[in-house]
């Protein structure tokens, strides 16, 4: 009993660090749970958001057409036969479309009943006839099988988002419509097409004519202005910031006023934009130029400060090699130091394009929510963006919109993830481990 003795306290403290061990491994271990669990959740609702953006949205890449024989009767479309663009452009082709589907449907009479007939079409199908006229004349007199779209009534049905077992007055495609696309559809005269109207059109308050051309574009042309702005701006800001600024009280003011802005809210430059880009330079509203403008203030910051990141990575051993050879200080700075940190600047310059793309508060406050069906043709047409097209759209409360407004934010999100791709493969191609 004497031997064993002194090998119990020691015993007793092996115990006890065992038990804090087990205690500090298995708080580890919840740890570590915990954040795995964290990130799973994550990427389910993520992966919930997407599914339920292409659930709704992937359906607007299709619109539903109508086959029908039209005849281009000269005495409607040109009855002095001049073939006078402006008598082709204003004829009536919305009389062609009516008498093809009565010739279709000659059962169907009375006013009332004709005009639930003619609501099969959308009012852009005689658009569609009288761009075919004016790019072929030829077609006057002459008689062809053409695909018209549909109403987009007409589409949502076809597309399963109007229950044809609802009772008739909770439908709003009545007994007889059902009737009519019933007998297309088995005449094979009613399809789903590829929507090509959605990429080449500008916003309409039909939605089978509403696309994404015109905010396309708009976020384009803002987009790259913002970057001829903002990229020398701010690659010349963290230049003389971080390699020729002496560090005093002014320059240590800067950089904290270049890090506060960075947190800004975005509409307090719509703000600012408003104020001085329009009401006081006089910069026309609603352009891609005011916008490039309002989003170069905003993304000022964030080129500058992942461009003075870039800088301090690269070692003082490229400037002092290059003073050793016999180039100036500034030669050594624009000529070393400078392309060695551009893979880094490039990067932080395409993240802030990522963020101003999706950017909508500072562009509703310059007027860029204004209703533009045309596709703006430069920087100083009046115009929107893709944000802003995506926000006025899920305002509408059409069916037709809320399709479209989900398959923009697909097109958007593309955009986003093109750009973070760029991004990390510019870095991963670029980038120096010194």
């Amino acid at each position: 009993m004497n031997k064993q003795a002194p090998d119990a306290p020691a015993r007793r403290t092996i115990d006890i660090v065992n038990v804090g061990l087990r205690r500090r491994y298995a708080a580890e271990k919840r740890f570590r749970s915990l954040g795995v669990g964290a990130v799973v959740l994550g990427l389910l609702f993520v992966a919930i958001l997407f599914a339920d953006i292409f659930g709704k949205g992937y359906t607007a890449f299709q619109q539903t057409s109508i086959r029908l024989p039209i005849r281009f009767a000269p005495e409607v479309i040109d009855p002095v036969g001049t073939r006078a663009r402006d008598t082709l452009s204003r004829a009536d082709y919305r009389r062609l479309v009516r008498d093809a589907l009565v010739a279709r449907f000659p059962e169907v009479s009375g006013r009332r009943n004709r005009r639930a007939l003619y609501r099969l079409m959308s009012p852009g199908a005689p658009r569609q006839l009288r761009e075919m006229v004016l790019a072929d004349p030829g077609l006057i007199g002459a008689e062809a099988e053409v695909w018209l779209l549909a109403d987009d009534d007409i589409d949502m049905l076809v597309k399963g988002q109007i229950d044809r077992a609802a009772p008739e007055s909770e439908r709003r495609v009545k007994d007889r419509t059902l009737g009519w696309v019933d007998t297309l559809i088995e005449d094979g005269r009613l399809e789903k097409k590829f929507n090509t109207l959605f990429f080449t059109a500008g916003t309409s308050r039909e939605p089978e004519l509403a696309g994404i051309a015109g905010a396309l574009m708009g976020s384009l042309y803002t987009l790259g202005l913002t970057l001829l702005f903002s990229f020398p701006i701010a690659v010349g800001t963290a230049l003389y910031l971080e390699e020729f600024a002496p560090k005093n009280k002014w320059t240590d003011l800067i950089e904290v006023n270049v890090n506060n802005l960075a947190a800004v809210p975005s509409i307090v430059f719509g703000l600012l934009g408003l104020a001085v880009f329009i009401n006081f330079f006089g910069v026309p509203r609603s352009t891609p130029l005011v916008g490039a403008l309002v989003l170069t203030l905003m993304t000022l910051p964030t080129i500058i400060i992942a461009s003075r990141a870039a800088l301090k990575s690269v070692p003082p051993s490229i400037h002092e090699a290059a003073l050793g050879v016999g180039a100036s200080s500034l030669q050594a700075r624009l000529h070393h130091v400078l392309p060695s940190a551009l893979p880094g600047m490039l990067t932080g310059t395409i993240i802030g394009m990522a963020r101003v793309l999706g950017e909508t508060a500072p562009l509703l406050m310059i007027g860029m929510v204004a209703f533009i069906v045309d596709v703006p043709g430069g920087v100083t047409d009046p115009a929107t963006v893709l944000p802003v097209q995506i926000y006025l759209w899920a305002d509408s409360p059409e069916r037709g919109f809320v399709e479209r407004t989900s398959a923009a934010i697909m097109v958007l999100l593309l955009f986003l993830i093109v750009m973070n791709l760029a991004a990390v493969l510019l870095r991963r191609k670029f980038e120096r481990r010194w």
